[in-house]
């Protein structure tokens, strides 16, 4: 029984001027999955894209909010189905590992796997600046998923209709990597190819300006779902400068009870301050933080499992064959 059979399978395609590329990412996913239903979504596209995707036997949508974030926030919101495939539409991963993907969420009831990319056609700086920020998002969250930015995934119903993407362009591999984090949700990480673009096709990602957002993203994120850490650390900085400039200050008041250098002594304790100020919210976040994810819990057990072959719920007996409920014993009178 082929998985598209079993469950609702959607493959989401974000494209901006894929033409050269997206008939055969379509032609893939569904040679790999029979019955996927493909979901290309125009990205305000200046070329023959949306003709290219609608004869490869594609359902096209159109997302006017120019940037990826914009586009994956419209599908999780259009889109019903059991199990959801992102999949860039420049034909850079190979879509023959959707199935295992695919087996792999259903058979270890997980929400969320990601194709680590494995291959030599990253762009030069591309690998350095991957690992670079695989390895921030490591140290302050505990874990990367291998690889943070890819964009070829594999979720489950409840994951997309309780996720709150807010990011606009290629941050939200981003978000997607910290907000699994942050909640703990079941995911996993699979080797996938990765190979060059199509001829013809050009990548949108700017290796500086993109690289910068998404290290911004990474503060914030740290800002929202790590305050104490944040704050804390911003905390320790500041109590550090003001030790710094006061020490010499309690010196010379040590040795000769005068404090000959006022304003320095005004700005260490004003760092103090502010050291205090800022541990303080960073506890005030912390319980905002709490009752957030609380929230972000509740609403991800609204939406039922993937279930099939490997997760079964106890089958019910008839009520001639259920055995009697035993009393429990009483205590003395």
């Amino acid at each position: 029984m082929s998985l598209a059979t079993r469950y609702r399978i959607a493959a989401i395609v974000p494209c901006h001027n894929e033409e050269a590329a997206v008939a055969k990412v379509v032609a893939d996913l569904q040679a790999a999955v029979p019955g996927i239903a493909v979901y290309v979504y125009d990205n305000c596209s200046t070329d023959a894209t949306v003709e290219r995707a609608v004869d490869a036997g594609a359902i096209v949508c159109s997302e006017p909010l120019k940037g990826k974030g914009n586009v994956v926030r419209r599908a999780f919101a259009d889109i019903d189905a059991d199990v959801y495939l992102l999949i860039d539409g420049d034909d850079t991963y190979d879509a023959a590992a959707a199935p295992a993907m695919i087996e792999r969420l259903v058979a270890d009831n997980l929400d969320q796997v990601v194709g680590v990319r494995r291959g030599s056609a990253y762009r030069s700086g591309h690998e350095t600046g991957n690992k670079a920020l695989n390895l921030i998002v490591a140290r302050i969250f505990g874990d990367s998923m291998g690889d943070m930015l890819s964009g070829y995934r594999v979720f489950s119903r409840r994951f997309v209709k309780s996720f709150p993407a807010v990011s606009r362009e290629f941050e939200i591999e981003t978000e997607l990597t910290v907000h699994s984090l942050a909640l703990r949700i079941p995911s996993a990480a699979v080797p996938v190819g990765f190979r060059d673009r199509a001829e013809g096709s050009e990548s949108k990602l700017r290796t500086y300006r993109d690289g910068w957002r998404i290290l911004n993203v990474i503060l914030t994120l740290t800002r929202h779902e790590r305050p104490i850490y944040f704050f804390g650390l911003l905390a320790s900085l500041l109590a550090l400068v003001s030790g710094v400039l006061a020490y010499p200050v309690a010196a010379d008041y040590l040795h000769t009870g005068m404090v000959p250098r006022m304003p320095t002594l005004f700005v260490a304790s004003f760092l103090v301050v502010i050291a205090c100020m800022c541990l303080t919210m960073g506890l005030i976040l912390d319980g905002i933080r709490k009752s957030r994810h609380e929230a972000s819990r509740l609403s991800y057990m609204r939406h039922p499992a993937v279930r099939g072959t490997y997760v079964r719920d106890p089958e019910r007996r008839p009520e001639h064959q259920r055995e009697p409920a035993v009393p429990a014993p009483r205590g003395p009178r």
